[in-house]
């Protein structure tokens, strides 16, 4: 039978996607694009915004225009948080939430008997046990992702994550080890370690064991070239932290350290656990160590209070700290989140003027960093073709997208060292060094 996937959302919805459709490819499944014709459409929604809730919608429509009598799947982050609003969406076959994954085979394989429809959603906050989904290489991708827990406690007032992905549960040191040493046997030479929130990786363990252990000791492993770290909280960025971490020489010099807003009232209400002040201290001691460091982070713009002052505070605060890239997002209320009710909302026009003066200065701040890198060397993985016509592109380790002169010699998948030559907003050009 043909089955197809389409995947919204975050990495960890990818990493979940590929161990779902690696189940099925086991089971002699024969997995084709999402625009053809298939027997069973999989799709792994996500929820974070009320467009999120949309794509979703309108991505099983287009499996059932495809195949009408195929068997569609939805599962993750929206069927976990609105079971019934998806249940009532015409062409939907089998429900599953953000648990429970492993058992879609099984539910598939009923369905195929008795063409009932199934609703499998746990609702349950508390979890106990990490899903273990593995994986042993990724379609279309060089570099590999390790999701090492699942959950969220933080309550950000404008998230639903914690509601839909559920209380923090850690994946044990050993499986994580295992999958990447698997897949470094199978050629990935950089791995991005991610999961809902990685900084409360190791809380609910019983043994004592950390992010940053967990960091040190993938590094060991011989063929990993490179570790890459996806989105940390501030609260975490502790100076012990920071003193272990900068000593990882296979870390990539790169933080995506998340703020959502410059303005010390907003984070209040945001229910985010930092201030401003201990934001740009964080920033200052990594730099002490990683003079080359890249800081991402996200912005939202336009939340409940946010004043014309709050949101001048922000781009102030953005331009000091240097980020070499910014997501800016504007807010978007979400029924079921404290911010949803809040008063003081702010206006669609408004919210929209605040993100194309943010998105400005971040292209301003990208050129900038790109610029400090004219003439220098760094180090590129080289990931696929690039939108410019004769030219490979990759990530440097410091997360600058670099395009290379296409030559017979250079192959996807490799790390290379590259001499920049010129700077952009959106990536640099530069000669690879043989």
């Amino acid at each position: 039978m043909k089955i197809a996937f389409y995947t919204l959302g975050c990495k960890v919805n990818q990493y979940e996607t590929q161990a779902i459709a690696e189940t099925f490819e086991r089971l002699g499944y024969e997995i084709v694009d999402f625009d053809q014709e298939a027997d069973i459409y999989v799709i792994n929604t996500c929820t974070v915004t009320n467009v999120s809730d949309r794509k979703s919608r309108q991505a099983i429509k287009r499996a059932k225009k495809t195949s009408p009598d195929s068997i569609v799947v939805v599962m993750g982050c929206y069927p976990q948080v609105y079971p019934q609003e998806v249940q009532k969406i015409e062409g939907v076959d089998i429900i599953v939430g953000t648990r429970d994954r492993e058992k879609i085979v099984e539910y598939v394989t009923e369905y195929l008997k008795q063409k009932k429809k199934i609703l499998a959603v746990n609702n349950e906050y508390k979890r106990d046990t990490f899903e273990e989904l593995k994986i042993s290489s990724f379609n279309e991708r060089t570099r590999a992702f390790i999701k090492i827990e699942e959950g969220c406690e933080q309550f950000c007032s404008y998230c639903i994550i914690p509601y839909a992905r559920g209380s923090v549960v850690s994946r044990s040191l050993s499986s994580i080890l295992d999958e990447v040493q698997r897949l470094a046997s199978n050629g990935y030479k950089e791995f991005v370690i991610t999961g809902i929130n990685i900084s409360a990786y190791g809380k609910d363990l019983d043994y004592k064991v950390t992010l940053v252990d967990v960091i040190e000791e993938i590094s060991k492993i011989e063929k990993v070239r490179r570790i890459r770290l996806s989105s940390l909280e501030p609260i975490v960025m502790k100076e012990d932290f920071i003193k272990r971490l900068v000593k990882i020489e296979k870390l990539c010099h790169h933080l995506h350290l998340s703020l959502q807003s410059g303005s010390d009232k907003i984070l209040k209400l945001m229910n985010r656990h930092y201030t401003t002040d201990e934001y740009r201290q964080i920033v200052e001691m990594v730099r002490g160590y990683w003079n080359d460091v890249a800081f991402t982070t996200d912005i939202i713009v336009g939340f409940p209070g946010e004043s014309d002052e709050d949101f001048e505070r922000t781009v102030e605060f953005v331009k000091e700290i240097g980020f070499s890239r910014i997501h800016v997002f504007r807010f978007s209320p979400k029924k079921g989140t404290n911010a949803y009710n809040m008063p003081y909302q702010v206006n669609s026009a408004e919210k929209e003027k605040r993100s194309e003066i943010l998105k400005s200065v971040a292209r301003k701040l990208s050129f900038g960093f790109h610029k400090k890198f004219e003439g220098k060397i760094v180090d590129v993985l080289i990931e696929e073709n690039s939108s410019l016509e004769g030219y490979f592109e990759g990530y440097s380790g410091n997360y600058i997208r670099t395009l290379v002169p296409k030559t017979e010699s250079i192959r996807v998948g490799e790390i290379y060292k590259v001499k920049v030559k010129e700077a952009f907003e959106q990536y640099v050009i530069g000669d690879i060094i043989f």
